[in-house]
Parts: C-alpha cells; sequence; structure tokens
C-alpha cells in the first residue's frame, strides 16, 4: 500500500505540503496541488476520503480497531468499551484488521470516514512508524491501546508485557525449577517480542545460578498449544517448568501433556500471562499473571472522553501485571 512518503517523494514536495492538500488547509499552489492529486491518483493513495471526512464536523461516535474478536481477553475489552461509550452518550464503531497491518490501515480509515471523534486502536501489525504517520495524516486523535509508542503516535496505554513474563519466570526459579521452557509464538509482533525478551532477560539473569531456557514455537490459541507440545514432545522432553506465553497457549498444552501421563504440576509447573477468565477453571486451574484488560480499556475511553473535550492528552502510560498464584505449580 502507498504511504505518504511515496507520494511525497514522487511529487517532489514536503509531507506539510501534501497534508495541505488532503484536508483543503494553507496556501497551495494550483499546479502543485494538481500535482499531488495526480500522484495520490496514480498510487491508489486512500486519503482523498479521509479529507472530506475530516472536513465536516466529526460525528458522536468513537471508533475501534481490533485484530481479534475472539477469546476472554478482547471479549472484556469489547464490552468495557462499550459500556464506557454508552456512559459517555457516544456510539462505538467497530473496525477488524484482520490481523495484518493493510487491513489495520484500511479499518481505520473506514472509521474516519464514518467521522468518528477518536480512534482507539489495537494494533499487532502496524509499525511504530506506520502509527505515527496515521496519526499525522487524519488529524483526529488515536489512542493506541497495548502499545508503547511515542506521544506522536497519539496517547498510548499498554501492559508491561516483558515485566509479566518476567514474573512469571520468577515463580517458577523461587520454586526450585531450573530448567524452563518457553512457549510462544515467534517474535513478529510487538506483544509476542516483549513476551519473549522478558524470559530471555530472567534466564539471563540467573545463569549464574544453573537456571537454563528451551524453547517450543506456538502461535496463540488453544489448539496451538496443544500441537506444538505433541510436536515439542517428539523431540525432547520439556523442562521441569513451562512458561506459556499466553492462557490459551498454556491450556492447550496441558492437554497435550495429560494426554502423554505428564502431571500437571507433579512432573511439570506451567504459569502464563493473561488471567484468561477460563483460566481458573480448567484443571488443574492455572497459575497466570493477571492483565486488567478492562482497567486499561477503561482508561483508555476516559482519556478519549478528555481527548474530545479538551485536545490535551496525558503522557503514555505502562500497567504492571500481578501474579495469580493457583494450582499449576508446585515446588521441586
Amino acid at each position: 500500500m502507498a504511504t505518504i512518503n511515496d507520494v511525497c517523494r514522487i511529487a517532489g514536495v514536503s509531507k506539510a505540503t501534501v497534508s495541505r492538500v488532503i484536508n483543503g488547509t494553507g496556501q497551495v499552489r494550483q499546479s502543485t496541488q494538481d500535482k499531488v492529486k495526480a500522484v495520490m491518483k496514480e498510487l491508489n493513495y486512500r486519503p482523498s476520503s479521509v479529507a472530506q471526512a475530516l472536513a465536516s464536523q466529526s460525528s458522536n461516535s468513537i471508533g475501534l480497531v481490533i485484530s481479534d474478536f475472539t477469546g476472554g481477553y478482547f471479549g472484556s475489552l469489547l464490552k468495557q468499551a462499550s459500556v464506557s461509550a454508552e456512559q459517555m452518550g457516544k456510539q462505538l464503531l467497530f473496525a477488524d484488521g484482520h490481523n495484518n497491518a493493510e487491513d489495520e490501515l484500511k479499518a481505520v480509515y473506514s472509521l474516519v470516514e464514518k467521522k468518528c471523534s477518536l480512534i482507539i486502536l489495537y494494533s499487532r501489525k502496524l509499525s511504530c512508524e506506520q502509527v505515527i504517520e496515521l496519526s499525522q495524516l487524519i488529524s483526529i486523535p488515536i489512542i493506541n491501546v497495548g502499545r508503547s509508542l511515542p506521544a506522536e503516535a497519539g496517547f498510548s496505554i499498554t501492559f508491561d508485557q516483558g515485566n509479566a513474563v518476567e514474573l512469571a519466570a520468577q515463580h517458577l526459579i523461587e520454586l526450585g525449577h531450573q530448567h524452563l521452557t518457553y512457549i510462544g509464538p515467534k517474535a513478529t509482533t510487538p506483544t509476542s517480542r516483549l513476551r519473549r525478551q522478558g524470559f530471555d532477560d530472567l534466564i539471563a539473569a540467573n545463569q549464574m545460578k544453573g537456571v537454563i531456557g528451551d524453547y517450543c514455537e506456538s502461535d496463540f490459541g488453544f489448539e496451538e498449544g496443544y500441537q506444538a507440545t505433541k510436536q515439542f514432545l517428539r523431540q525432547q522432553p520439556f523442562g521441569s517448568a513451562i512458561v506459556a506465553a499466553a492462557d490459551d497457549i498454556a491450556i492447550g498444552c496441558i492437554k497435550a501433556l495429560n494426554e502423554q501421563g505428564i502431571r500437571v504440576p507433579q512432573e511439570v509447573s506451567v504459569v502464563s500471562i493473561d488471567n484468561d477468565p477460563c483460566s481458573a477453571f480448567v484443571s488443574p486451574p492455572l497459575t497466570t499473571v493477571n492483565i486488567p484488560i478492562k482497567a486499561i480499556t477503561k482508561r483508555a475511553m476516559d482519556v478519549a472522553k478528555h481527548l474530545i473535550e479538551t485536545g490535551i492528552a496525558p503522557k503514555p502510560e505502562v500497567v504492571q501485571g500481578e501474579l495469580l498464584i493457583r494450582q499449576s505449580t508446585q515446588r521441586i
């Protein structure tokens, strides 16, 4: 997908000039306007519809872009966003980012076209640079949830992903475990990178104590955790403890362990991240690090209200997790 930088490069003008042409603000020579518009058309650049939306008053709505509508985590996010919007007297409009960068951009543009006052963006795939560019281009506030981003990208509120994994792994070390296996996805998204890095950092900090770490690759999901564990066990045994990148992975992992006669936590302890509502009801109940997604979403919506009313955003915020010790871990 073409970017504003592509338009600038081919048209031979600055980003500020392209933005003025898009938004119909400031003085730009007619010849320059014609050139910029021609390049935009040639590249199939999208913001003509965005500019039209921005030229008129916004509607009484808030947009929400997420890339996953499944599971208790996103269910809690959606519910809290809906409740907060209703309390604000705003309509909440959803758009699906389909877990890829191009569709996340399309989702944002679709909400701008609907003249939302503000957009809550839970992006998994857009780079920091893309979010900053988007924020500067559309000229309506963006609130980023789940990512720690510079102020130029808009207000952001996130969960300390790396610290959450460190809490989980440290709990296992304190129980006497020295051979830990991390099961989670490739480090291709901000969340997966930070969670993997948290595990790496804690292993490195405890190497002198004899702590070692292994890795089992698994995408997020119950079935994914189940299949990844089965595949791993065909090649080698796990250590005495497992750190799962998410509760759904952990639950799938435990099922596969049980099928192989490996008892949790008697033979292998398992700890995870998220505190999905189902994590307390599996067998054994899952030790996990709570992500307070309802509180994070409520705070994002409170900031949205303040931004709409004043145009002023606070500094980025980072929320810490809390270890919830249940019955899937025990002292070695």
